[in-house]
């Protein structure tokens, strides 16, 4: 059975769906049913047509579950709208149903957790660990989320900005979580920049661009996370970072600087350093302070001060931390690096130790303890 193949189908087969007049939860639900009777069926009578199979046999479940709930008119007009046998047509909607995913009813949360359950194809528990909450929570989020849009005419989808945030925190969750949506992630916004000429949606392609030319060397065999300053910079995809620059360069030419082209800038100067040694961390602050301006984040000022700390030294950068809630996710982690940057071993491996437990993934935990076992055992000798 190729689970690759059935989760690629769905976003199409869940537009067809729902452009032949089914709302989007029951929609959604019968694509679900449809995906486990091909898991049940194909591996002994594989079908010549995949995409045709399920559209058939998610109209037929959705059509079972609408008989149940509504009036006999209803139900014979819809089984008269059954797609006739044959190849399914070939489309895309996987940006539209994004959209949809995105409408502003919503909030942002919300749709990225709809985004990933009916079209990235994750099962809520997946979402659930990823956003570290009950599973019973999330499942509830889902389903509000679900009666939310299925109240929305499809033709009336969310606006660019909601889709843009979207995609960017699915682009992160399939950066850095167990299941890759990064390159999907890449792949619609290169539509929604064809579509779409906006210098914030150039802005989020170029930011996903440069950090996914990154990717192969953030983490070494064992699977253990590799930091920037110590990453092989050889294994980064040169061509991606040429193409993000270029199409960052080309934004920026256009005078209407938006959060995303500035995320964007300071990846790109992260990526145009030859060495660590030689990145422009004064340029760097100088776009972090842009990035504040823009949105008022304070998860940006904390990511501000480490690169206050290597353009100033450690005790800027924590004089930048100290005027920052404690509770911001990393603020521990942050800290612990500037008291090592300035030489307070001893302080540096309790808030490594303390952030490790703190650490919203696995990878991120092993990490940050190996840190603090570092510097105890630099410390014991």
């Amino acid at each position: 059975m190729n689970e690759v193949l059935l989760r690629s189908l769905t976003p199409s087969v869940l537009g067809i769906l729902v452009r032949r007049g089914a709302d989007f939860a029951a929609a959604e639900d019968a694509v679900q049913d449809a995906l486990v009777e091909a898991v049940r069926v194909w591996p002994d009578d594989p079908p010549r047509d995949a995409k045709g199979w399920l559209v058939t046999v998610a109209w037929r479940r959705f059509l079972d579950a609408t008989r149940a709930e509504t009036a006999r008119r209803r139900r014979e007009d819809l089984v008269e709208e059954e797609p006739a046998p044959g190849p399914a047509p070939a489309s895309d909607d996987t940006l539209q149903l994004y959209f949809l995913c995105a409408h502003p009813k919503l909030t942002p949360s919300s749709s990225v957790a709809l985004t990933l359950r009916a079209v990235g194809g994750l099962t809520t528990r997946q979402i659930a660990q990823a956003y570290l909450v009950p599973e019973a929570t999330m499942a509830q989020r889902i389903s509000r989320a679900k009666r939310t849009v299925s109240e929305v005419r499809f033709d009336r989808p969310g606006d660019v900005a909601t889709v843009l945030r979207v995609l960017y925190l699915v682009f992160n969750e399939g950066y850095s979580g167990d299941v890759d949506l990064a390159a999907e992630a890449i792949r619609l916004t290169r539509q929604l920049a064809a579509a779409i000429d906006h210098p914030e949606v150039a802005g989020l392609l170029a930011l996903m661009l440069l950090h996914h030319a990154r990717r192969a060397a953030r983490t070494a065999p064992d699977g253990s996370l590799v930091p920037l300053a110590e990453q092989d910079r050889a294994r980064w995809d040169t061509s991606a970072i040429a193409e993000g620059v270029t199409i960052l360069q080309v934004a920026l030419a256009r005078d209407r600087l938006g959060e995303f082209q500035a995320q964007a800038a300071i990846a790109a100067l992260h990526a145009d350093a030859p060495t660590a040694e030689e990145t422009d961390w004064v340029q760097i602050v100088e776009w972090y302070d842009e990035l504040a301006r823009l949105t008022d984040n304070p998860v940006v000022r904390l990511n501000r001060a480490v690169a206050v700390g290597e353009a100033d030294g450690p005790r800027a950068g924590l004089a930048a931390l100290a005027v920052l809630d404690d509770s911001l996710p990393r603020y521990t982690a942050v800290a612990a690096y500037l008291h090592e940057r300035d030489g307070d071993l001893k302080t540096a491996a309790r808030l490594y130790a303390e952030a490790a437990r703190k650490a919203p993934n696995i990878a991120e935990r092993d990490h940050l303890t190996r840190q603090a076992a570092r510097l105890n055992t630099h410390r014991s000798h």
